[in-house]
């Protein structure tokens, strides 16, 4: 008799230790409910325990999660349509606000799926379709992750980041948006073409003044050589004339010989000075 008490005792204490006893994954986190009621989280990995059949125990993800939405409809500021296709991380960062806003990740992507999507129609509207699919791509989403962080705390959510995975236009407006980016690229290439004649024109003209210059300091040099080399000429002429003026007077005779003679009809006496080294003495 003794011995079956024994035993029964023994199994309603494993009955017990098996609904009170419960272990929480690294990978979660666990919320445990009184009657309903949250009064403990528990967000370290190991073994605890409950109170069977009064207290309940939620668990949740305490990893990084993903929310992927669908592409979506938006207007830029210059009026033009785009399809972004977004996705974001997050996590929860509150569990018991979490339960209490959202109860599950399902309640949590529909919820989500409103805040961001708000988000991106609002801040999109402020730039332009050029700006957000090229240079302020990143801003932009930076700009819609920030403002997502501040609604989805609320909720109990920690978004980390919001990124676009890509853009595409509905099919009536590629025709516009293509013309539109022809006219673009040929308004930049006009303006390229016009600074690249204004330096050629500036190249051109530093070239000519360089020319003039140049030119001007070549032809001083050339008026101080020439002078220099008159000067010693002359001064040459004058000493060779000093020191043997009867040779001096002969190749003066000898050019005079050689521009006269040649064609020319003169009318002067044969004892004429000019013939002088002609006549045979």
């Amino acid at each position: 008799m003794k011995w079956g008490i024994t035993i029964f005792i023994i199994i309603i204490l494993f009955v017990i230790f098996l609904f009170s006893a419960f272990t929480v994954d690294i990978t979660k986190q666990a919320v445990i409910l009184e009657f309903g009621k949250p009064i403990r989280v528990i967000k370290e990995p190991g073994l605890y325990f409950r109170k069977p059949f009064i207290q309940q125990v939620i668990f949740f993800e305490k990893r990084i999660l993903e929310y992927d939405s669908e592409p979506t409809l938006v207007v830029t500021k210059d009026k033009k349509s785009m399809i972004l296709d977004s996705f974001a991380l997050f996590r929860i960062a509150d569990p018991v606000l979490f339960l209490k806003t959202v109860r599950n990740e399902i309640g949590a992507q529909a919820r989500l799926d409103d805040i961001i999507y708000s988000e991106m129609r609002r801040i999109v509207g402020q730039y332009d379709f050029d700006d957000i699919v090229s240079i302020k791509r990143e801003e932009v989403f930076e700009e819609v992750t920030k403002s997502s962080q501040e609604k989805a705390k609320e909720l109990g959510i920690e978004i980390s980041t919001v990124r676009m995975k890509r853009v595409s236009v509905p099919e009536e407006n590629l025709r516009k948006i293509y013309d539109s980016m022809i006219a673009e690229r040929e308004r930049q290439a006009a303006l390229y073409r016009a600074e690249g004649q204004r330096e050629a024109q500036r190249i051109k003209s530093e070239a000519e003044k360089k020319k003039v210059v140049i030119l001007s300091e070549a032809y001083r040099k050339a008026q101080e050589l020439k002078g220099s080399g008159e000067a010693e000429a002359s001064r040459i002429l004058q000493s060779a004339l000093s020191s043997n003026p009867e040779f001096y007077q002969f190749l003066k005779s000898l050019e005079i010989y050689k521009k006269t003679l040649p064609g020319n009809v003169l009318i002067i006496t044969p004892d004429s000075e000019i013939f002088k080294y002609l006549r045979s003495k």
